[in-house]
């Protein structure tokens, strides 16, 4: 898509007195202290808590070396077990083992005070294991290592926010890769060490941390959120009125609206008290029929709204033509960390934060998906690691749920990398749930073959994919399914291209065709909307075909992409007005 040291201080004065000295100067205070009592006027010494050195921070982890099984541990899935073997030190450790779409998350919500520096280390083997601490108040950190094939210490330190009471101190391993062991972790800090799973704590428990959506339909919501090892219940709260109390750490919520938006929260309970609320999410319900399939409709239009303004039209989300099923939000930002995405609002596209969520909102009640795109011409997003795939999965998700997002377009012009892509999308996929909308924007020579990482990424995610509007633009002349080379600007560029990725492993609903909606809106490809037309006949119903014949027709096609919903406006709607109910009357 186009866009025209540190320094010591050295205490002056004597050195330190000798070891004689030291020795005398004991032994005259011991004596005098014998003889005379403690001091006149002095304040008796209060004792450390048991286990704690006098002056000395605490240890606040519940059974930090894992020598009484996973007592105060919760891990997802069943994933935990204590083993005797290997271990650091002492007679037991953790031992967890990611599978399929579950990282072996073992965590335990730990008692901390405000405004405080903490200190959180642990000894870890395997490939690909994490050390983290989330909920702190100011910025969630972790440490890792790729690879530990004996012992290895990761350590990381973070300071709590002004509210901050408790923290979820977190162990996981990655997708894919093989079982891990930790031992002798250690959260240091201000506080007093005890037993947070003691049934006999007066204290209500610790506010539910991890509060994260899983399946979504037109009714129903899943959620979950980490164990809190003293509660005996939960309760839900939908928009602040209480809906469900559960004893496990997940419900799935029912009796939900179609196409409706709602705000969950959970609290701990137990015979002393309710915690306070944890922080909400944010849930929209599909379209009646579920899936991303009832949010886009069998035949869809796809168009992008420019988040800047560089000379087209400019749009609010309301104002885009009524033509569009799936409005595509262009682009997502990047920070320094690989992966990491982030989106900042322009005034072209909305006056404030408040208006943009709200028209969303507003478009989304007229049955329409928005989503968020990633890349465009200018923009690189790096994803080629386990670390830079989860940035983008948890970045995106935090997007999707801040402003309500259904979704994400992938538009890399730079460069892909189908493997840890794939593994972001997924664990997107995961948390999303079935009503994930998922785009791809691939220039033409990302697509002539199956051996393409973007080729490849699209057959990789096949599964919770939506649709595929390859440009077919800025691209010059290529080769269709047929070995033939085709020139752009003509139905037949369109449609054996199209073939190409039809025959290649993409089912028909998941191809559309990507053409810019003026003269202006690229650099060369500009095809009259008639074209757009005729090569949609051609391949959906096997006429108006050029000089190009498909063998068979895909009528289960789904539409056609412009760029952009703005150019559009500009050149009075020629391409909305002529491809939208082109698309829509498809068979």
């Amino acid at each position: 898509m186009e866009r025209t040291t540190r320094t010591r201080r050295r205490i002056r004065g004597g050195g330190p007195p000798s070891a004689g000295t030291a020795t005398v100067a004991a032994l005259c205070a011991l004596v005098v202290t014998a003889l005379t009592g403690p001091t006149a006027g002095a304040e008796p010494t209060e004792p450390a808590p048991p286990g704690v050195k006098a002056g000395a921070t605490a240890q606040l982890l519940d059974n930090a070396g894992f020598e009484a099984g996973l007592d105060g541990w919760t891990c997802s899935g069943d994933s935990g077990t204590a083993a005797t073997a290997p271990v650091h030190s002492g007679s037991g450790a953790l031992k967890a083992t990611p599978a399929g779409q579950d990282n072996a998350r073992c965590s335990q919500v730990v008692t901390v005070e405000p405004d405080s520096d903490y200190t959180l280390s642990g000894w870890v083997q395997g490939s690909y294991v994490y050390l983290g601490a989330s909920g702190t108040g100011t910025t969630d950190v972790s440490d890792w290592t790729g690879a530990a094939p004996s012992w290895q210490q990761l350590s990381t330190g973070f300071r709590t926010g002004p509210d901050t009471t408790s923290v979820t101190v977190h162990l996981h391993g990655w997708y894919g890769q093989g079982t891990y062991h930790a031992d002798d972790l250690a959260l240091d800090g201000p506080g007093e060490p005890g037993d947070p799973g003691d049934p006999g704590d007066p204290d209500p428990p610790s506010v539910p941390g991890g509060l994260t959506v899983g399946a979504v339909t037109a009714t129903t919501a899943a959620l979950s959120w980490a164990e809190v090892v003293d509660a005996t219940a939960y309760h839900l709260y939908r928009d602040g009125t209480k809906v469900l109390s559960v004893e496990g750490a997940s419900a799935t919520v029912t009796g939900l609206s179609p196409s409706a938006s709602y705000a969950f929260r959970v609290s701990a309970a137990n015979g002393a008290g309710e915690s306070a609320k944890s922080s909400a999410v944010t849930v929209r319900t599909t379209a009646d029929d579920g899936g991303s399939g009832g949010v886009v409709p069998e035949h869809a239009v796809t168009g992008y709204v420019q988040n800047f303004d560089n000379g087209a039209q400019p749009q609010r989300l309301t104002d885009v033509q009524d033509a569009y099923d799936i409005i595509a939000v262009a682009f997502a930002s990047t920070t320094a960390t690989p992966g990491e995405l982030t989106f900042a609002l322009d005034p072209a596209l909305a006056p404030s934060e408040g208006e943009f969520k709200a028209d969303i909102t507003a478009v989304q009640d007229e049955g329409k998906a928005v989503i968020l795109s990633v890349g465009g011409e200018l923009g690189t997003v790096t994803v080629n690691d386990a670390a830079s795939a989860r940035e983008f999965s948890d970045s995106a998700w935090a997007l999707m749920q801040e402003y309500g997002f259904d979704g994400i377009d992938i538009d890399l012009e730079h460069g892909i990398d189908s493997t840890w892509m794939a593994q972001a999308l997924r664990d997107l996929a995961a948390r999303a749930g079935s009503g994930l909308v998922l785009t791809m924007a691939p220039q033409t020579l990302d697509m002539q073959s199956t051996s393409t990482e973007y080729f490849t990424l699209a057959l990789n995610v096949k599964d919770i994919l939506t649709v595929v509007n390859m440009q077919y633009y800025n691209s010059g002349s290529m080769l269709g399914c047929d070995g033939q080379v085709y020139n752009q600007g003509t139905v037949d560029f369109l449609t054996a291209l199209a073939c190409i990725q039809l025959r290649g492993g993409l089912d028909a609903s998941q191809v559309g065709l990507g053409t810019p909606a003026s003269p202006r809106g690229a650099s060369s490809g500009y095809v009259d909307p008639s074209v757009v037309t005729d090569a949609l006949d051609c391949l959906a119903r096997g006429t108006h075909c050029g000089a190009f014949q498909p063998s068979q027709t895909y009528p289960a096609l789904r539409g056609a992409m412009t760029w952009s919903t703005n150019w559009d406006a500009l050149n009075g709607d020629r391409w909305s007005n002529a491809v939208g109910p082109h698309v829509h009357g498809l068979p």
